[in-house]
Protein backbone atom coordinates (compact mmCIF):
# COMPACT_ATOMS: atom_id res chain seq x y z
CA UNK A 1 0.00 0.00 0.00
CA UNK A 2 1.37 3.19 -0.86
CA UNK A 3 1.83 5.94 1.59
CA UNK A 4 -0.28 9.25 1.07
CA UNK A 5 -0.39 12.49 2.19
CA UNK A 6 -3.04 13.57 3.27
CA UNK A 7 -4.56 17.31 4.10
CA UNK A 8 -7.81 17.34 6.14
CA UNK A 9 -9.55 20.74 6.53
CA UNK A 10 -12.64 21.03 8.58
CA UNK A 11 -13.86 23.84 11.01
CA UNK A 12 -14.07 21.90 14.35
CA UNK A 13 -11.77 18.91 16.04
CA UNK A 14 -11.71 17.51 19.02
CA UNK A 15 -10.28 18.30 21.75
CA UNK A 16 -9.93 21.80 20.49
CA UNK A 17 -13.33 22.70 19.22
CA UNK A 18 -16.52 20.80 19.10
CA UNK A 19 -20.46 21.21 18.27
CA UNK A 20 -20.94 17.80 17.10
CA UNK A 21 -19.86 14.50 15.49
CA UNK A 22 -17.55 16.11 13.13
CA UNK A 23 -15.01 17.16 15.71
CA UNK A 24 -14.95 13.34 16.77
CA UNK A 25 -14.01 12.07 13.50
CA UNK A 26 -11.46 14.81 12.59
CA UNK A 27 -9.74 14.53 15.68
CA UNK A 28 -9.79 10.64 15.91
CA UNK A 29 -9.64 9.17 11.90
CA UNK A 30 -6.07 11.67 11.10
CA UNK A 31 -4.65 9.51 14.31
CA UNK A 32 -5.38 5.94 12.82
CA UNK A 33 -4.29 6.92 9.51
CA UNK A 34 -0.87 8.02 10.61
CA UNK A 35 -0.79 4.95 12.22
CA UNK A 36 -1.10 2.90 9.22
CA UNK A 37 1.70 4.73 7.70
CA UNK A 38 -0.16 8.09 5.85
CA UNK A 39 1.45 11.57 6.34
CA UNK A 40 -1.96 13.61 8.04
CA UNK A 41 -2.25 17.34 8.29
CA UNK A 42 -4.99 19.02 9.68
CA UNK A 43 -6.30 22.41 9.27
CA UNK A 44 -8.92 24.73 11.58
CA UNK A 45 -9.71 27.57 12.26
CA UNK A 46 -8.08 29.45 15.95
CA UNK A 47 -10.97 30.03 17.98
CA UNK A 48 -11.09 32.40 20.33
CA UNK A 49 -12.28 29.49 22.65
CA UNK A 50 -9.51 27.37 22.29
CA UNK A 51 -7.03 27.44 25.18
CA UNK A 52 -3.76 28.37 24.30
CA UNK A 53 -1.80 26.92 26.90
CA UNK A 54 -3.87 23.72 27.77
CA UNK A 55 -3.55 22.42 23.86
CA UNK A 56 0.24 23.80 23.21
CA UNK A 57 -0.42 25.86 20.98
CA UNK A 58 2.19 27.63 19.52
CA UNK A 59 3.34 30.42 16.46
CA UNK A 60 4.60 28.58 12.83
CA UNK A 61 3.62 31.23 10.95
CA UNK A 62 3.38 35.10 11.46
CA UNK A 63 2.01 36.22 8.16
CA UNK A 64 -0.58 33.35 5.75
CA UNK A 65 -1.04 35.67 2.74
CA UNK A 66 -4.23 34.51 1.42
CA UNK A 67 -5.95 35.59 -2.05
CA UNK A 68 -9.61 36.60 -1.46
CA UNK A 69 -11.59 37.77 -4.53
CA UNK A 70 -9.49 40.97 -5.91
CA UNK A 71 -7.63 41.41 -2.12
CA UNK A 72 -4.97 39.68 -0.37
CA UNK A 73 -5.66 38.72 2.92
CA UNK A 74 -3.11 38.30 6.04
CA UNK A 75 -3.32 35.51 8.65
CA UNK A 76 -0.99 34.06 11.60
CA UNK A 77 -1.15 30.12 12.19
CA UNK A 78 -0.62 28.52 15.03
CA UNK A 79 0.36 24.53 15.82
CA UNK A 80 0.26 22.17 17.78
CA UNK A 81 0.54 18.22 17.99
CA UNK A 82 -2.35 15.73 18.67
CA UNK A 83 -1.12 12.47 19.36
CA UNK A 84 1.43 12.54 16.57
CA UNK A 85 -1.10 14.12 14.26
CA UNK A 86 0.22 18.37 13.75
CA UNK A 87 -2.70 20.68 13.84
CA UNK A 88 -2.73 24.08 12.31
CA UNK A 89 -4.81 26.60 13.53
CA UNK A 90 -5.76 29.51 10.94
CA UNK A 91 -5.95 32.80 13.31
CA UNK A 92 -7.72 35.77 11.72
CA UNK A 93 -9.38 37.57 14.71
CA UNK A 94 -12.20 39.24 12.77
CA UNK A 95 -13.49 35.89 11.63
CA UNK A 96 -12.61 33.43 14.77
CA UNK A 97 -12.16 35.25 18.28
CA UNK A 98 -16.24 34.78 18.99
CA UNK A 99 -17.58 33.14 21.36
CA UNK A 100 -19.99 30.84 19.11
CA UNK A 101 -18.06 28.69 16.21
CA UNK A 102 -21.32 29.20 14.00
CA UNK A 103 -23.71 31.20 15.48
CA UNK A 104 -24.12 33.68 18.69
CA UNK A 105 -26.02 32.59 21.86
CA UNK A 106 -29.20 33.10 20.45
CA UNK A 107 -28.51 30.44 17.59
CA UNK A 108 -28.48 33.17 14.79
CA UNK A 109 -26.01 32.39 12.21
CA UNK A 110 -23.16 34.75 11.92
CA UNK A 111 -23.56 36.69 8.82
CA UNK A 112 -20.50 36.29 7.62
CA UNK A 113 -20.23 32.43 8.02
CA UNK A 114 -19.68 31.92 3.87
CA UNK A 115 -16.38 34.69 4.34
CA UNK A 116 -15.19 33.09 7.27
CA UNK A 117 -15.51 29.24 6.08
CA UNK A 118 -14.28 30.48 2.10
CA UNK A 119 -11.63 32.26 4.08
CA UNK A 120 -10.11 28.97 6.35
CA UNK A 121 -10.42 26.97 2.99
CA UNK A 122 -8.61 28.98 1.08
CA UNK A 123 -5.96 29.61 3.60
CA UNK A 124 -5.68 25.79 4.06
CA UNK A 125 -4.55 25.26 0.79
CA UNK A 126 -2.41 28.46 0.84
CA UNK A 127 -0.39 26.89 4.13
CA UNK A 128 -0.35 23.37 2.49
CA UNK A 129 1.05 25.35 -0.82
CA UNK A 130 3.76 27.16 1.28
CA UNK A 131 4.95 24.38 3.66
CA UNK A 132 5.43 22.60 -0.12
CA UNK A 133 3.14 20.00 1.36
CA UNK A 134 1.81 18.69 -2.12
CA UNK A 135 -1.29 16.09 -0.67
CA UNK A 136 -2.60 12.77 -2.68
CA UNK A 137 -5.53 13.71 -1.10
CA UNK A 138 -7.48 16.99 0.20
CA UNK A 139 -9.90 15.74 2.60
CA UNK A 140 -12.75 18.10 3.78
CA UNK A 141 -15.79 18.31 6.00
CA UNK A 142 -19.40 19.62 5.11
CA UNK A 143 -20.66 23.21 3.96
CA UNK A 144 -17.82 24.87 6.32
CA UNK A 145 -14.65 23.61 3.86
CA UNK A 146 -16.74 21.56 1.01
CA UNK A 147 -15.61 24.94 -1.71
CA UNK A 148 -12.03 23.10 -1.59
CA UNK A 149 -12.60 20.69 -4.15
CA UNK A 150 -13.92 23.70 -6.06
CA UNK A 151 -10.79 26.01 -5.55
CA UNK A 152 -8.29 22.89 -6.46
CA UNK A 153 -10.21 22.85 -10.21
CA UNK A 154 -10.84 26.45 -10.46
CA UNK A 155 -7.86 27.71 -9.56
CA UNK A 156 -5.15 24.84 -8.00
CA UNK A 157 -5.43 22.66 -11.54
CA UNK A 158 -2.35 23.31 -12.52
CA UNK A 159 -0.11 24.26 -9.44
CA UNK A 160 3.14 22.84 -8.74
CA UNK A 161 1.87 21.56 -5.30
CA UNK A 162 -1.74 20.82 -5.31
CA UNK A 163 -1.99 20.42 -9.41
CA UNK A 164 -1.70 16.92 -8.73
CA UNK A 165 -4.17 16.39 -5.24
CA UNK A 166 -7.62 14.83 -5.58
CA UNK A 167 -10.46 15.58 -3.23
CA UNK A 168 -13.05 13.79 -1.24
CA UNK A 169 -16.04 15.34 0.73
CA UNK A 170 -17.10 14.33 3.85
CA UNK A 171 -21.01 14.62 4.59
CA UNK A 172 -21.59 14.48 8.03
CA UNK A 173 -25.42 16.28 7.93
CA UNK A 174 -26.52 16.81 4.31
CA UNK A 175 -29.42 19.17 5.99
CA UNK A 176 -26.70 21.96 6.92
CA UNK A 177 -25.42 23.16 3.40
CA UNK A 178 -24.33 26.96 3.89
CA UNK A 179 -27.10 28.49 1.85
CA UNK A 180 -26.08 32.16 2.20
CA UNK A 181 -26.56 35.35 -0.11
CA UNK A 182 -25.12 35.89 -3.48
CA UNK A 183 -23.27 39.16 -2.06
CA UNK A 184 -20.66 37.27 -0.56
CA UNK A 185 -19.81 35.32 -4.21
CA UNK A 186 -17.49 37.94 -5.23
CA UNK A 187 -15.27 37.28 -2.15
CA UNK A 188 -14.80 33.94 -2.55
CA UNK A 189 -13.11 34.11 -6.24
CA UNK A 190 -15.14 31.08 -7.66
CA UNK A 191 -16.17 33.02 -10.90
CA UNK A 192 -18.95 34.29 -11.98
CA UNK A 193 -19.12 31.74 -14.50
CA UNK A 194 -19.81 29.18 -11.99
CA UNK A 195 -22.68 30.43 -10.59
CA UNK A 196 -25.40 28.25 -12.17
CA UNK A 197 -27.83 26.10 -11.18
CA UNK A 198 -26.04 22.92 -11.63
CA UNK A 199 -22.83 24.29 -9.72
CA UNK A 200 -22.84 26.62 -6.67
CA UNK A 201 -26.14 28.70 -7.71
CA UNK A 202 -29.47 28.04 -5.23
CA UNK A 203 -32.52 30.01 -5.64
CA UNK A 204 -30.17 32.88 -6.22
CA UNK A 205 -27.97 32.32 -3.09
CA UNK A 206 -24.73 30.54 -2.89
CA UNK A 207 -24.87 27.02 -1.67
CA UNK A 208 -21.18 25.88 -0.56
CA UNK A 209 -22.32 22.21 -0.63
CA UNK A 210 -23.79 21.51 -3.60
CA UNK A 211 -20.84 23.25 -5.57
CA UNK A 212 -18.71 20.91 -3.52
CA UNK A 213 -20.43 18.00 -4.64
CA UNK A 214 -20.27 18.72 -8.00
CA UNK A 215 -16.45 19.35 -8.28
CA UNK A 216 -15.42 16.64 -5.54
CA UNK A 217 -13.48 13.71 -7.23
CA UNK A 218 -15.49 11.36 -4.39
CA UNK A 219 -17.81 12.10 -1.74
CA UNK A 220 -18.92 10.12 1.13
CA UNK A 221 -21.03 10.60 4.06
CA UNK A 222 -20.78 8.55 7.77
CA UNK A 223 -22.90 5.31 7.49
CA UNK A 224 -24.28 3.44 4.63
CA UNK A 225 -28.01 3.38 5.49
CA UNK A 226 -27.78 7.42 5.58
CA UNK A 227 -26.10 7.56 1.50
CA UNK A 228 -29.36 5.63 0.68
CA UNK A 229 -31.21 7.78 2.25
CA UNK A 230 -30.03 11.09 1.27
CA UNK A 231 -30.27 9.76 -2.46
CA UNK A 232 -34.09 10.04 -1.87
CA UNK A 233 -36.01 13.21 -1.89
CA UNK A 234 -37.23 13.24 1.36
CA UNK A 235 -33.69 13.16 2.94
CA UNK A 236 -31.37 14.58 0.20
CA UNK A 237 -32.74 17.98 1.45
CA UNK A 238 -32.86 19.01 -2.35
CA UNK A 239 -29.25 17.80 -2.97
CA UNK A 240 -30.26 14.02 -4.04
CA UNK A 241 -30.46 14.21 -7.96
CA UNK A 242 -26.58 15.74 -7.25
CA UNK A 243 -25.87 13.11 -5.19
CA UNK A 244 -27.39 10.62 -7.38
CA UNK A 245 -25.45 12.09 -10.50
CA UNK A 246 -22.53 10.81 -8.42
CA UNK A 247 -23.21 6.93 -9.64
CA UNK A 248 -20.53 4.83 -7.38
CA UNK A 249 -18.59 8.21 -6.19
CA UNK A 250 -20.90 8.77 -3.87
CA UNK A 251 -20.24 5.93 -0.69
CA UNK A 252 -21.22 5.53 2.62
CA UNK A 253 -18.42 5.02 5.44
CA UNK A 254 -19.51 3.86 9.06
CA UNK A 255 -17.82 6.57 11.75
CA UNK A 256 -15.33 4.52 14.09
CA UNK A 257 -15.31 5.57 17.69
CA UNK A 258 -12.35 6.12 20.18
CA UNK A 259 -12.29 3.86 22.58
CA UNK A 260 -9.00 5.11 24.27
CA UNK A 261 -11.92 7.81 25.36
CA UNK A 262 -15.23 5.88 25.45
CA UNK A 263 -14.95 2.50 27.03
CA UNK A 264 -15.93 1.46 30.48
CA UNK A 265 -12.29 -0.38 31.22
CA UNK A 266 -9.84 2.70 31.00
CA UNK A 267 -12.64 5.89 31.34
CA UNK A 268 -10.91 7.98 34.18
CA UNK A 269 -13.95 10.25 33.86
CA UNK A 270 -16.66 7.42 35.50
CA UNK A 271 -16.87 6.53 38.97
CA UNK A 272 -16.08 2.93 38.73
CA UNK A 273 -14.01 1.12 35.64
CA UNK A 274 -15.86 -2.27 34.61
CA UNK A 275 -16.30 -4.38 32.09
CA UNK A 276 -17.77 -7.27 30.07
CA UNK A 277 -16.79 -10.09 32.41
CA UNK A 278 -16.90 -7.76 35.62
CA UNK A 279 -20.09 -5.54 35.52
CA UNK A 280 -20.03 -4.56 39.21
CA UNK A 281 -18.41 -1.31 38.72
CA UNK A 282 -21.72 -0.19 36.27
CA UNK A 283 -23.99 -0.84 39.32
CA UNK A 284 -21.53 1.47 41.40
CA UNK A 285 -21.83 4.58 37.97
CA UNK A 286 -25.86 3.54 38.78
CA UNK A 287 -25.56 4.73 41.97
CA UNK A 288 -23.31 7.63 41.57
CA UNK A 289 -25.41 8.91 38.56
CA UNK A 290 -28.76 8.61 41.08
CA UNK A 291 -27.07 10.56 43.58
CA UNK A 292 -25.75 13.54 41.07
CA UNK A 293 -28.95 14.07 39.24
CA UNK A 294 -31.13 14.10 42.89
CA UNK A 295 -33.28 10.59 41.39
CA UNK A 296 -34.37 8.07 43.87
CA UNK A 297 -31.80 5.54 45.29
CA UNK A 298 -33.09 2.80 43.77
CA UNK A 299 -31.02 -0.07 42.14
CA UNK A 300 -33.64 -1.84 40.65
CA UNK A 301 -35.47 1.17 38.90
CA UNK A 302 -33.83 1.28 34.79
CA UNK A 303 -32.28 4.65 34.10
CA UNK A 304 -32.66 6.25 30.39
CA UNK A 305 -30.18 8.20 29.78
CA UNK A 306 -30.57 11.25 27.30
CA UNK A 307 -27.39 13.03 25.58
CA UNK A 308 -28.13 15.24 22.83
CA UNK A 309 -28.85 18.34 21.07
CA UNK A 310 -31.97 19.38 22.07
CA UNK A 311 -33.40 20.12 18.44
CA UNK A 312 -36.44 19.02 16.47
CA UNK A 313 -34.23 16.64 14.40
CA UNK A 314 -32.70 14.32 16.80
CA UNK A 315 -36.70 13.66 17.91
CA UNK A 316 -36.75 15.61 21.19
CA UNK A 317 -39.74 17.19 20.44
CA UNK A 318 -41.39 13.72 19.91
CA UNK A 319 -39.54 12.56 23.52
CA UNK A 320 -41.08 15.33 24.92
CA UNK A 321 -44.87 14.52 24.19
CA UNK A 322 -44.16 11.25 25.82
CA UNK A 323 -42.31 11.50 28.12
CA UNK A 324 -44.52 12.10 31.15
CA UNK A 325 -46.85 9.61 30.19
CA UNK A 326 -43.96 6.98 30.02
CA UNK A 327 -43.02 8.36 33.84
CA UNK A 328 -46.22 8.48 34.84
CA UNK A 329 -47.41 4.76 33.25
CA UNK A 330 -43.83 2.83 34.06
CA UNK A 331 -41.33 2.67 36.37
CA UNK A 332 -38.65 4.19 35.09
CA UNK A 333 -36.33 7.14 35.46
CA UNK A 334 -34.88 9.74 32.92
CA UNK A 335 -31.59 11.93 33.25
CA UNK A 336 -30.92 14.07 30.57
CA UNK A 337 -27.87 16.54 28.68
CA UNK A 338 -28.10 18.96 26.14
CA UNK A 339 -28.75 22.13 25.01
CA UNK A 340 -30.56 23.73 22.05
CA UNK A 341 -33.81 24.74 21.12
CA UNK A 342 -35.05 27.57 23.71
CA UNK A 343 -38.12 26.07 24.73
CA UNK A 344 -37.09 22.78 24.91
CA UNK A 345 -34.00 23.32 27.13
CA UNK A 346 -36.98 25.33 29.38
CA UNK A 347 -39.66 22.04 29.03
CA UNK A 348 -36.76 19.58 29.83
CA UNK A 349 -34.91 21.79 32.49
CA UNK A 350 -38.13 22.10 34.12
CA UNK A 351 -38.75 18.36 34.46
CA UNK A 352 -37.03 17.74 37.68
CA UNK A 353 -38.98 20.19 39.13
CA UNK A 354 -42.28 18.46 38.45
CA UNK A 355 -41.31 15.02 38.61
CA UNK A 356 -38.85 14.90 41.74
CA UNK A 357 -36.46 11.62 41.90
CA UNK A 358 -37.96 10.47 38.84
CA UNK A 359 -36.07 12.92 35.75
CA UNK A 360 -32.95 15.01 35.90
CA UNK A 361 -31.71 17.23 33.64
CA UNK A 362 -28.80 19.34 33.37
CA UNK A 363 -29.18 22.04 30.63
CA UNK A 364 -25.55 22.88 28.76
CA UNK A 365 -23.19 20.15 27.98
CA UNK A 366 -20.60 18.63 30.46
CA UNK A 367 -18.37 15.72 29.15
CA UNK A 368 -17.82 14.53 32.24
CA UNK A 369 -21.50 14.18 33.05
CA UNK A 370 -21.92 12.55 29.46
CA UNK A 371 -19.91 9.67 30.27
CA UNK A 372 -21.61 9.52 34.04
CA UNK A 373 -24.72 8.75 31.56
CA UNK A 374 -23.45 6.24 29.38
CA UNK A 375 -21.80 4.26 32.20
CA UNK A 376 -25.00 4.52 34.83
CA UNK A 377 -27.75 4.12 32.54
CA UNK A 378 -29.66 1.41 31.97
CA UNK A 379 -31.00 2.50 28.30
CA UNK A 380 -29.93 5.32 26.15
CA UNK A 381 -32.85 6.78 23.73
CA UNK A 382 -31.90 8.16 20.46
CA UNK A 383 -35.19 9.02 18.30
CA UNK A 384 -33.82 10.83 15.83
CA UNK A 385 -35.72 11.88 12.64
CA UNK A 386 -32.44 11.39 10.93
CA UNK A 387 -29.40 10.51 11.68
CA UNK A 388 -26.61 10.52 9.80
CA UNK A 389 -24.08 8.21 12.06
CA UNK A 390 -24.59 9.55 15.76
CA UNK A 391 -22.10 8.07 18.28
CA UNK A 392 -23.39 7.75 21.37
CA UNK A 393 -25.56 4.64 20.37
CA UNK A 394 -22.01 3.10 20.08
CA UNK A 395 -21.05 4.26 22.75
CA UNK A 396 -23.51 2.69 24.64
CA UNK A 397 -23.33 -0.49 23.34
CA UNK A 398 -19.57 -0.31 25.27
CA UNK A 399 -20.57 0.72 28.23
CA UNK A 400 -23.59 -1.91 28.35
CA UNK A 401 -26.55 0.61 27.93
CA UNK A 402 -28.79 -1.10 25.63
CA UNK A 403 -29.91 2.13 23.20
CA UNK A 404 -33.71 2.46 22.04
CA UNK A 405 -33.57 4.25 18.24
CA UNK A 406 -35.38 5.32 15.10
CA UNK A 407 -34.21 3.03 12.90
CA UNK A 408 -32.60 5.63 10.26
CA UNK A 409 -28.94 6.06 9.21
CA UNK A 410 -26.10 4.95 11.31
CA UNK A 411 -28.42 3.84 14.13
CA UNK A 412 -30.09 1.68 11.71
CA UNK A 413 -26.56 0.20 10.74
CA UNK A 414 -25.17 -0.34 14.19
CA UNK A 415 -28.32 -1.56 16.60
CA UNK A 416 -29.74 -5.10 16.14
CA UNK A 417 -33.15 -5.09 16.80
CA UNK A 418 -34.17 -7.33 20.11
CA UNK A 419 -35.60 -10.91 18.92
CA UNK A 420 -37.76 -11.55 22.47
CA UNK A 421 -37.59 -14.93 21.31
CA UNK A 422 -34.12 -15.76 21.95
CA UNK A 423 -32.70 -12.71 23.68
CA UNK A 424 -30.49 -11.94 20.68
CA UNK A 425 -29.82 -8.34 19.61
CA UNK A 426 -28.20 -5.41 21.22
CA UNK A 427 -31.03 -2.41 21.52
CA UNK A 428 -34.60 -1.43 20.95
CA UNK A 429 -35.74 -0.02 17.51
CA UNK A 430 -39.09 1.22 15.91
CA UNK A 431 -39.53 3.11 12.64
CA UNK A 432 -42.12 5.43 13.25
CA UNK A 433 -41.50 9.32 14.18
CA UNK A 434 -43.86 9.52 16.50
CA UNK A 435 -44.81 10.05 20.63
CA UNK A 436 -46.75 6.88 20.05
CA UNK A 437 -43.56 4.90 18.56
CA UNK A 438 -41.56 6.04 21.40
CA UNK A 439 -43.62 5.27 24.50
CA UNK A 440 -44.08 1.57 22.85
CA UNK A 441 -40.37 0.87 22.27
CA UNK A 442 -39.51 2.37 25.81
CA UNK A 443 -42.65 0.43 27.19
CA UNK A 444 -40.90 -2.91 25.52
CA UNK A 445 -37.50 -1.63 27.13
CA UNK A 446 -38.79 -1.71 30.23
CA UNK A 447 -40.93 -4.74 30.47
CA UNK A 448 -37.49 -6.57 28.97
CA UNK A 449 -35.81 -5.44 32.18
CA UNK A 450 -38.26 -6.52 34.77
CA UNK A 451 -39.75 -9.62 32.89
CA UNK A 452 -36.63 -11.08 30.83
CA UNK A 453 -33.44 -10.52 32.83
CA UNK A 454 -31.46 -13.57 31.03
CA UNK A 455 -32.42 -11.24 28.07
CA UNK A 456 -30.74 -8.61 29.18
CA UNK A 457 -28.02 -9.95 30.32
CA UNK A 458 -27.13 -11.56 27.03
CA UNK A 459 -28.15 -8.66 25.30
CA UNK A 460 -25.57 -6.53 27.11
CA UNK A 461 -23.22 -8.78 27.06
CA UNK A 462 -23.55 -9.16 23.41
CA UNK A 463 -23.37 -5.37 22.76
CA UNK A 464 -20.46 -4.86 25.07
CA UNK A 465 -19.13 -7.14 22.53
CA UNK A 466 -19.48 -5.22 19.05
CA UNK A 467 -16.35 -3.44 17.81
CA UNK A 468 -16.87 -0.05 15.87
CA UNK A 469 -13.09 1.11 15.87
CA UNK A 470 -11.56 3.40 13.51
CA UNK A 471 -9.23 0.73 12.25
CA UNK A 472 -11.97 -0.56 10.05
CA UNK A 473 -13.27 2.68 9.16
CA UNK A 474 -9.74 4.15 8.13
CA UNK A 475 -9.26 1.62 5.84
CA UNK A 476 -12.05 2.05 4.07
CA UNK A 477 -10.93 5.83 3.79
CA UNK A 478 -8.16 4.81 2.19
CA UNK A 479 -9.64 2.92 -0.68
CA UNK A 480 -11.93 5.88 -1.35
CA UNK A 481 -8.78 8.06 -1.50
CA UNK A 482 -7.63 5.99 -3.97
CA UNK A 483 -10.58 5.90 -5.76
CA UNK A 484 -10.50 9.54 -5.90
CA UNK A 485 -7.10 9.84 -6.80
CA UNK A 486 -7.95 7.42 -9.86
CA UNK A 487 -10.88 9.80 -10.87
CA UNK A 488 -8.24 12.83 -10.50
CA UNK A 489 -6.34 11.19 -13.06
CA UNK A 490 -8.60 10.29 -15.35
CA UNK A 491 -9.87 13.77 -15.91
Amino acid sequence: MKSLKILMIASEVVPYAKTGGLADVVGALPQVLQRMGHEVIVVMPKYGSIDVQKHGLRRYWNSLGVWMGNALEWCAVDVADNHGVPVYFIEHNNYFARPGLYHDDNYNDYEDNPRRFGFLTRAGLQLARDMGFAPDVVHVHDWQTALASAYLKIWHWNDPVLGGAASLLTIHNIAYQGKYSAAHYDYLGLGWQNFTPDKFEDYGAINFLKGGIVYADMVNTVSPTYARETRTPELGYGLAPFLNNKGENYVGILNGVDYSQWSPEVDMLIPARYSVDNLAGKRICKEQLQRRFLLDAAPNVPIIGVVSRLVAQKGLDLLAAAIERIVNDMVVQFVILGSGDKGLESFYGDLPRRYPGRIGSYIGYNNQLAHWIEAGSDFFIMPSIYEPCGLNQIYSLRYGTLPIVRATGGLDDTVQQYDERTGDGTGFKFWEPSPHAIYYTVGWAVSTYFDRPHHMAKMIRTAMQQDFSWEKSAAQYVQVYERAMRNKAAL
